[in-house]
């Protein structure tokens, strides 16, 4: 029977796709043909049962008896990269063009291979979600042959290139994909930007920015991964590296990492600032390779690399042999002894050595 003509309703928006091994235009992972072809005769095709979904964590408990908490032993913070980003919700910020999704990149491909992130620091292989929503699957293509340098891609990691706003539908795919995916070991979203939403008008900025982030922390925190977003940070300098990230602190305040990448002087492309809940505050210092596009992790503090070759070689020196004198350390590394005990009190003044009475120097210990 032929139904009456009526006005046309609405089909749903096609789903995001996804940058993988399916064709081209295939649905979002977890969801069927979303037309399905409505002359189809049931009477023609056995019944199907709709297979099960995958059921995600349960939620976690938020009311507790203060004994019932003490006597409770809780799992580890599960680590993408030990050190460096936990479970939860970190923000990794950096001024443009610094190198920040050459490095989250690698990181989701290092993760995805269990390769050594930073090039020496162990990972356990899982898969990896990254949305490269500022990229395209040609650009994601060249890079990742860059970082790869002729080793095969992780099947594990998945690339999308669109993503709907985490409050109009993208924080459920996440859930989704990561009930899907339960031994998942991180998401990368870069940007934030892209994904955040608008604010609902008359919201305060730090009421607006701590709920952008509260949207994919109840995912993030659901599931126990390590999630990244990848953010700038504001044209003017500061000597806390958490008031350089853009927009208020309640970016800061409801993520449970803050991570800032900063260019470098001396010997080092970068330093990489941390703060957070679950990781000590420190800064590591970066060498960008530009051969594979990598990130490597420097050893030492960061300070060795950040400051000039004189200084530096000093610093080293007076670290490995405590209480040496300028002659002894122009003795020790070749440096001219007149040079030498010059930048030695430079250095004290600057808070880098410190030096007692008879003139020996010591490197102070961090506060």
């Amino acid at each position: 029977m032929t139904r009456p003509a009526g006005p046309e309703e609405p089909r749903p928006a096609p789903r995001l796709r996804v940058v993988h091994d399916d064709p081209p235009d295939a649905p979002w992972p977890d969801e069927a043909d979303p037309y399905p072809d409505s002359r189809a005769d049931p009477a023609r095709e056995p019944p199907q049962t709709a297979p099960t979904a995958p059921q995600g964590p349960p939620r976690p408990r938020t009311v507790w008896n203060a004994a019932d908490l003490m006597a409770t032993d809780f799992p580890e913070p599960r680590w993408a990269v030990p050190g460096f980003f936990a479970e939860g919700v970190s923000l990794l910020a950096g001024p443009p063009k610094v190198g920040k999704s050459w490095l989250s990149l690698g990181l989701g491909l290092d993760v995805a291979a269990g390769r050594p992130a930073f090039g020496s620091i162990d990972v356990e292989p899982g898969p990896v979600l990254y949305l490269a929503l500022e990229d395209t699957p040609r650009r994601l293509k060249t890079r990742m042959a860059k970082l790869l340098a002729g080793r095969d891609a992780p099947k594990a990691l998945t690339l999308v290139t669109e993503f709907p706003p985490l409050p109009q539908g993208g924080a459920d795919a996440l859930d989704r994909w990561l009930t899907q995916n339960p031994g998942a070991r991180l998401i990368v979203i870069d940007v934030f930007a892209k994904v955040r939403g608008h604010s609902a008008p008359g919201v305060a900025a730090y009421d607006a920015d701590y709920a952008a982030i509260g949207h994919i922390k109840q995912v993030a925190d659901r599931h126990a991964v390590a999630t990244v977003l990848v953010h700038h940070v504001r044209k003017m300098a500061s000597d806390d590296f958490l008031a350089e990230v853009s927009g208020t602190n309640g970016l800061a305040g409801a993520a449970d990492a803050t991570l800032v990448l900063k260019r470098s002087r001396g010997k080092a492309d970068g330093v990489l600032h941390i703060t957070g809940r679950d990781v000590d505050e420190n800064e590591h210092a970066l060498e960008f390779q530009p051969d594979t596009g990598s990130w490597h992790l420097l050893d030492g503090p960061a300070s060795d690399h950040t400051i000039g070759d004189t200084r530096a070689t000093i610093l080293t020196h007076v670290r490995t042999h405590p209480g040496s004198k300028p002659k002894d350390i122009a003795t020790a590394t070749g440096l001219d002894y007149a040079n030498t005990r010059q930048t030695c009190t430079r250095m004290a003044k600057d808070g880098q050595l410190h030096t007692d009475a008879s003139g020996a120097y010591v490197v102070p210990e961090p506060v």
